[in-house]
């Protein structure tokens, strides 16, 4: 018997659980410096899901009420079939928003596809616009390439907001007033993120923290002051400003510095079939051996519904409490 109604997930809290970020490969082209090491080895094929059994998730998952997929990786565009599984997910009852994260590489080539697959918006990473402190960050990128992605996305016709994760020491000040310097020309919505401590670089990674208000005044002290959008309420994940005279905005995602924990909507679906609901707690549950060993679509519902009702207040970061895996294998 399902604990609860199939129309939605909730959790103790009484939250509304309806995205669902999923992984579709922990593989990379990148080996950003915050995200995972250099020598960062891959899952074979067989131990990620397949095609079908991903599809048939995302029908599990739309039936209990989730309305909102966001596709991640490590890469997303990585992934063989991509177009086949965007087009399988658009079509499928319930889904009514599918979004990607990318690194925006291969978008050149994939952006027309995707959208007439029928994805709805993108996100592409550019932690800075000089050209040599992005092969430094990225360790092997080309910011060309992601540009000439981006410009081939703005013909496809998807939205485009500009992901930046700020290290300090790295793009904490004059890359991150160019970004938001592009808010003048382009109607773009500009996210930084606060770099979270996860995995293998944690101890890189909390020390190179930026708290929210250091970069806002960062920011103001080259460009003016900029105005809080919406009373302060979030934009998903992003407390929203804009700049005099801008055409974009700035989003901040602080989850170090200004918690969201309260008001947190999603779960994610690891590329090797686990259930994760919070990106920086290490509980998880595995869907892999239940989808291969003749589960229903009711049995999974079930126990998805159980772990979400379980969902965890907040992310634990007050108490060091940091998760074991990288970025790139949670899936952001």
């Amino acid at each position: 018997m399902l604990l609860y109604s199939s129309a939605m997930a909730l959790d103790r809290f009484n939250r509304n659980i309806h995205y669902l970020r999923i992984s579709l490969t922990d593989m990379c082209n990148l080996r950003c410096v915050y995200c995972m090491p250099e020598d960062m080895t891959f899952r074979p094929r067989e131990e990620i899901l397949q095609d079908e059994e991903l599809l048939r998730l995302v029908r599990v998952f739309a039936r209990m009420g989730f309305d909102k997929f966001r596709l991640t990786g490590g890469e997303p565009t990585l992934r063989e079939n991509l177009t086949a599984l965007v087009r399988g997910m658009r079509d499928t009852p319930g889904v009514r928003e599918l979004a990607m994260t990318t690194n925006g590489i291969t978008l050149k080539q994939l952006a027309r596809p995707l959208k007439d697959a029928g994805l709805d918006r993108l996100n592409i990473s550019i932690d800075t616009l000089n050209p040599d402190k992005f092969r430094r960050l990225t360790r092997w990128g080309r910011i060309e390439d992601v540009w000439a992605g981006l410009e081939a996305s703005k013909r496809a016709g998807l939205p485009i907001k500009i992901n930046a994760v700020i290290v300090r020491g790295q793009n904490d000040r004059e890359d991150a007033v160019d970004l938001a310097r592009l808010t003048f020309d382009h109607p773009w919505q500009i996210r930084y993120i606060e770099v979270m401590p996860m995995g293998r670089v944690s101890d890189f990674q909390k020390s190179a923290i930026v708290p929210e208000d250091e970069l806002r005044a960062t920011i103001s002290e080259a460009l003016g002051p900029m105005d809080l959008l919406d009373g302060g309420k979030l934009d998903g994940e992003a407390r929203m400003f804009r700049l005099k005279n801008a055409q974009g905005s700035l989003g901040f995602i602080s989850a170090v510095s200004k918690p969201f924990c309260a008001g947190c909507n999603r779960a994610r679906l690891t590329a090797d079939g686990r259930l994760l609901l919070c990106l920086l707690r290490d509980k998880e549950f595995n869907l892999m051996p239940h989808l291969r060993n003749g589960a229903t679509d009711e049995d999974l519902m079930e126990m998805i519904e159980d772990n979400i009702w379980h969902k965890p207040w907040g992310h634990g970061l007050a108490q060091d409490i940091r998760p074991t895996r990288n970025m790139s294998e949670i899936g952001g």
